[in-house]
């Protein structure tokens, strides 16, 4: 008897910056446990990155080279992953265009992120028509490849509910072609960036994963401590530093104990506190760059790993594809 059929997990990321530690430990992280368990598609959706910067679009493909280059660097393996881009699959855009054309109108309205980056983005018209659509987009990317699973936090659910309800409508519609796909929710860890707010490239407060040392050395100087802490003599709380939250990510146990108790009775400066957690953060990500530095210097071997990854992945969707032109005659 052959071995029954992994279960099959989905998820992209946008090129839209550069990488940092929240998508290191919030997705990365992540997705390396996942491909260990299930059949993985990974894709960049660079389609997706022009629904908010279609302006400048001069950016894309640097950053789209550089996400490959952190994915591959922090762990995604090929062998166990298919790593794709989005737009070199045009079965992406044929089943969005497809799909737009059952999709109601006020059901992308009520999109609450439509409405939360439209306030958040102030220096962009976001009243295009793709932006308002790209959660369908988003839908065409999942059902794509019917995968079991697509890894997501709480604030991210009300997109796959959208995707469950278009599978519905079409499969109420003609005939079931596509089966609704669960979520994976993943508990990001709370990562915040150089200024204490949440780390994003939007805010300027990251450390990204293409820092040298010396870079994210730099940065962690200039972080943000307990505002209440004026002297090196005033005791501390560590429960609101974000320098302390990194402790709780990087540093070993008995650093974190040391700095919780020190902090509060002065015996330990920021300084010296913020040097510790450098240290703990430095030794995590030296293997990511030395996986750098060797992916940058050979790009054939980033484009070859894409590709063979687009092969994997249109095998799939080009069979979606066809199940989905059957169903609907045409």
């Amino acid at each position: 008897m052959s071995p029954p059929a992994r279960k099959r997990v989905l998820s992209g990321m946008q090129p839209s910056g550069l990488l940092h530690l929240g998508n290191l430990l919030g997705a990365l992280d992540n997705w390396k446990a996942l491909q260990e368990k299930y059949e993985c598609f990974f894709f960049v959706a660079d389609w997706h990155a022009i629904s908010t910067n279609y302006a400048d679009t001069s950016r894309i493909k640097e950053f789209t080279r550089e996400l490959l280059i952190d994915w591959l660097a922090a762990g995604i393996d090929p062998q166990r992953a298919a790593v794709f881009i989005q737009s070199r699959n045009p079965d992406h855009a044929i089943l969005h265009l497809l799909l737009s054309m059952i999709v109601p109108v006020p059901w992308l309205e009520r999109n609450p992120t439509y409405k939360e980056k439209q306030e958040e983005i102030k220096d962009r018209d976001l009243s295009t028509y793709g932006f308002l659509g790209y959660p369908v987009l988003q839908a065409a990317d999942i059902l794509l490849y019917k995968p079991d699973y697509v890894p997501v936090g709480k604030d991210q659910l009300p997109h796959l509910e959208l995707t469950r309800e278009l599978a519905r409508r079409f499969n109420s519609l003609y005939r079931p072609v596509f089966p609704e796909p669960r979520e994976h929710l993943t508990q990001f860890p709370k990562v915040l960036g150089t200024d204490g707010r949440k780390m994003s490239k939007s805010y300027g407060n990251t450390i990204n994963l293409s820092d040298a040392e010396p870079v994210v050395r730099q940065k962690l100087k200039t972080m943000v401590t307990d505002p209440a802490r004026v002297k090196r003599t005033d005791p501390g709380n560590p429960d609101v530093c974000p320098v302390y939250d990194f402790h709780k990510i990087f540093s070993p146990a008995a650093v974190i104990e040391r700095v919780n108790r020190e902090c509060r009775t002065a015996e330990i400066g920021c300084i010296d506190c913020k040097k510790l957690v450098a240290d703990a953060m430095v030794e995590r990500l030296t293997p990511i760059w030395d996986e750098r530095n060797k992916l940058t210097a050979k790009p054939d071997r980033v484009e070859e790993i894409v590709r063979e990854g687009g092969k994997r992945a249109a095998a799939v969707s080009h069979g979606t594809l066809e199940e989905v032109k059957a169903a609907m005659n045409i």
